[in-house]
C-alpha cells in the first residue's frame, strides 16, 4: 500500500510546482521561478518551505555542490490524486461521476478538451464491453 502525502498548504504547492515545472534548482532559482509566477517571496521564505517539504518527504537536496539543489520526490499526479481523492470524499461521497458530471457541467472547456474527454469516454465504454464479436 503506498503511504499517503502528506498536507500541503498553498505556497508549499507553489514551490513544488516551481520544482515540477523546471526540474531541480536552488533556492535562488526557485523564487526567481515564483517571481516570474507574480510571487513577491523572500530568499528565506522559499528555504523555510523547501526545508518543510524535506521533511514532509516531498523534496530531497543535494548538499555535495557549492549551493543546494532541491529536487522533488513526489510526483504531481500524485499530488493531484490524493486531492482530488479528498475532495471526492468530502463533497461526492467519494463517487466520482458526480464529480466529474459537475466539472463538465459548470466549466468551460476547448473544443480540443472536449473532443480528447470524448474519446477518453468511448476508450472506456469499449473497454468495458470488451472485443466485438466476430461475425461468422
Amino acid at each position: 500500500m503506498t503511504r499517503r502525502p502528506p498536507e500541503l498548504g498553498a505556497a508549499e504547492l507553489e514551490v513544488l510546482k516551481a520544482l515540477w515545472d523546471h526540474g531541480p534548482a536552488t533556492v535562488r532559482e526557485v523564487r526567481d521561478v515564483l517571481q516570474q509566477r507574480g510571487k513577491s517571496v523572500a530568499y528565506t521564505t522559499v528555504l523555510t518551505f523547501l526545508t518543510r517539504l524535506e521533511q514532509k518527504g516531498c523534496v530531497r537536496s543535494d548538499k555535495s555542490g557549492h549551493a543546494y539543489i532541491y529536487q522533488s520526490k513526489v510526483t504531481r499526479d500524485r499530488i493531484i490524486g490524493s486531492r482530488i481523492k479528498d475532495t471526492m470524499k468530502q463533497l461526492f461521497d467519494g463517487a466520482a461521476a458526480p464529480m466529474v458530471l459537475h466539472l463538465i457541467e459548470n466549466e468551460k472547456f476547448s473544443a480540443t478538451e472536449l473532443a480528447e474527454l470524448q474519446k477518453l469516454i468511448e476508450d472506456l465504454a469499449q473497454d468495458r464491453e470488451g472485443p466485438a464479436p466476430k461475425r461468422r
